[in-house]
């Protein structure tokens, strides 16, 4: 079993992402622990980008703040590597291809296996792009998680074949953000997967409440959310990570 599977071993997961560096790293890392102690399962850590297309307005502020305030990947590789004095929980980290290539991608995943990130998710290289990843992913032990988005569609059964760690399984269609109410036929895309692989798969985009939630993990085996906990960074800054703690707990306790 991979390391990013032991995440869904204790029920239904819940998956905490924020962009490092919003406000600054030491947030992060406090954000990152205090998620952890109320019960995350799985830490994704967004790597700053100056153009995340696949981010709504919430995570493109965070990025653009985090640009600002210096934040690179060399000093995102040294708070991982202070986080895992404590934190054993499966980390990822989510980025854009851009971020890996001009880093260099064999050193991005030495570094990656050297740090202690267990897994790589880049939402702008299409599957069939994923080659100029994976053989440096296998070669560093890094899992390079795939996403299924509603428009899948043929291809859901392929990508789930080829699955590692965990599968991403985009809840509507655009960028990330919250939303009121998710549509898309979700029952169908995960009873897609299930035929096809038996690693866990979560939802994420869109989700906000406790009650989106359950209904989320109900479907799969977790759920993921991002803009609603980097809104409470840009809202407290600094004061942020108690109430990132508080909201973890609140959905964590959702989906027991």
């Amino acid at each position: 079993m991979s390391d990013l599977a032991r995440a869904f071993d204790h029920g239904k997961a819940f998956i905490a992402f924020l962009t490092c560096g919003d406000p600054d790293l030491e947030t992060t890392a406090a954000a990152v622990r205090a998620a952890v102690q109320n019960g995350a399962d799985l830490i994704e850590l967004g790597i700053p980008f100056s153009d995340p297309t696949a981010e709504g307005p919430v995570i493109q502020a965070a990025n653009l703040r985090a640009l600002q305030s210096g934040t690179t990947t060399d000093k995102i590789f040294d708070l991982v590597r202070e986080l895992r004095r404590d934190v054993t929980i499966p980390m990822v980290f989510m980025t854009y291809a851009n971020v890996v290539f001009s880093y260099g991608t064999e050193r991005f995943l030495s570094n990656c296996r050297d740090a202690g990130i267990d897994g790589l998710i880049l939402p702008d290289v299409p599957y069939e792009e994923k080659e100029e990843f994976l053989p440096a992913c296998h070669k560093y032990g890094v899992d390079f998680v795939s996403l299924i988005a509603p428009t899948s569609e043929s291809r859901i059964a392929m990508i789930a074949r080829e699955a590692e760690g965990f599968l991403y399984i985009v809840s509507s269609l655009g960028v990330t953000g919250e939303r009121s109410e998710i549509k898309t036929d979700l029952a169908s895309i995960v009873s897609l997967v299930r035929e096809n692989t038996d690693i866990p798969c979560a939802i994420g985009f869109g989700i906000s409440t406790p009650e989106q939630a359950k209904k989320m993990a109900n479907l799969s085996n977790g759920a993921i959310v991002g803009s609603a906990i980097v809104k409470l960074l840009a809202q407290h800054g600094k004061d942020a990570p108690e109430h990132v703690g508080a909201y973890v707990k609140n959905m964590k306790d959702s989906l027991r």
